[in-house]
């Protein structure tokens, strides 16, 4: 019920006995704003939104490159291009470059051929249902036509609303390009293009629009379709059992195959995927590939901005971890077009008075830092560089 918004002509194929009623009821009967609904459906009046679940879970923390902004949203795992180099716990890094985004455009649903599933369920609880009356068990044969009725109508008042991203389409003028990273506990996804289109993925929300003048009707209807689920409940436990063992037989075999019609996921937009062996190499992998192509400013914030982005996905502080991140930047300052040299990434004569353990471990991780700009020079060549910095 609750992905009827999420398929292509889905609301009209919600005719048959479905499990849950109860559940069901309870769910979407609070989205009725009235004081006789609040009485049925004690609880908050959610908004459809959250009752359907498209509101969206707490997520990893984003961290914009240029802008200063932190927040927090949803990620996902990937899986891509081995990142030669030291392997301890393989970390995921995932670029996406965003194009125009077109805010008033509809929601790409799930195509109808999809939803043609909820036919198997729609035979099965018709054909159960005949097959009671032919046995004139008429207990059992009420209650699949109730269920068949209930859920349909259901179906039809909630998938009513058009589904649509809300989003800050317009940020102020003057605002730099929204290049930034998702941090997860598994990986990292660098978001490159320009504020107003990365808004889409760091403040972006589903919404259902209905008709404003008949929003209040609506979800009273949807009060009435809720309070129909409870009856059936309440039917179900009364007079299921009064029917023939075929009959109940047939009743759960129409509940069954409802569960025939699961969830999709939508689908993800196409980007570039790769594995760092280790999260040294994924923070400098990950860094690279954001300020890829990014135009230059002034030296400070150019190293401000680095530094950032390697505290945000690595945060240790201790000696041997300001001075990974002093030559990290400093390389990546230095990063020649034509030249695959890397003159930062060694260890120095300020670093002999580092006790022995330390020297190991700084030199360790040079060498990750090493491989991600190994693995980035394999590849620049063929990232794609989002228009906002041209």
């Amino acid at each position: 019920m609750a992905t009827v918004h999420l398929y292509q002509g889905r609301r009209w194929l919600g005719w048959y006995n479905a499990p849950g009623s109860y559940t069901i009821a309870k769910r979407f009967g609070r989205m009725a704003n009235s004081r006789f609904w609040d009485g049925l459906f004690p609880g908050p009046n959610d908004c459809p939104v959250v009752s359907f679940g498209l509101d969206g879970k707490k997520g990893p923390q984003y961290i914009a490159a240029l802008s200063g902004t932190t927040l927090k949203r949803g990620i996902w795992e990937v899986e891509g291009k081995e990142i030669a180099g030291r392997k301890t716990t393989p970390v995921n890094v995932a670029y996406l470059v965003m194009k125009n985004v077109d805010y008033k455009a509809p929601v790409k649903l799930i195509p109808f051929k999809s939803a043609l599933w909820g036919l198997i369920p729609i035979t099965v609880s018709v054909v159960t249902c005949i097959m009671c009356a032919l046995v004139y068990d008429w207990f059992n044969f009420s209650m699949i036509l109730i269920g068949v009725l209930t859920s349909g109508l259901a179906s039809a008042f909630i998938g009513k609303g058009k589904l649509v991203i809300k989003s800050v389409s317009q940020p102020a003028s003057g605002a730099p390009p929204g290049d930034g990273i998702l941090i997860g506990e598994d990986g990292v996804v660098v978001i490159k293009g320009m504020e107003r289109d990365v808004n889409a993925i760091t403040k972006g929300r589903f919404d259902l629009l209905t008709d404003s003048t008949q929003a209040t009707c609506e979800y009273r209807a949807i009060g009435v379709c809720s309070l129909l689920h409870l009856v059936q409940f309440l039917f179900q436990l009364l007079l299921v059992p009064q029917g023939t063992l075929f009959g109940q037989t047939m009743f759960l075999v129409s509940l069954g195959m409802s569960w025939g019609i699961l969830f999709e996921t939508l689908g993800n937009p196409e980007m570039r995927r790769f594995r760092a062996g280790t999260r040294t190499t994924m923070a400098v992998f990950a860094c690279l590939l954001l300020f890829n192509g990014v135009e230059r400013s002034s030296q400070e914030n150019d190293r401000e901005n680095r530094d950032k982005i390697l505290k945000s996905c690595i945060p240790n502080d201790t000696d041997v971890w300001r001075r990974w991140r002093e030559k990290v930047v400093k390389q990546l300052l230095n990063i020649s077009p034509g030249s695959n040299s890397l003159p930062y990434l060694v260890i120095n004569e300020g670093d002999l008075a580092l006790p022995e353990s330390d020297k190991m471990l700084l030199k360790q991780l040079l060498e990750d830092a090493q491989a991600a700009f190994t693995g980035y020079f394999h590849i620049r060549g063929q990232l794609v560089v989002d228009g906002s910095h041209q």
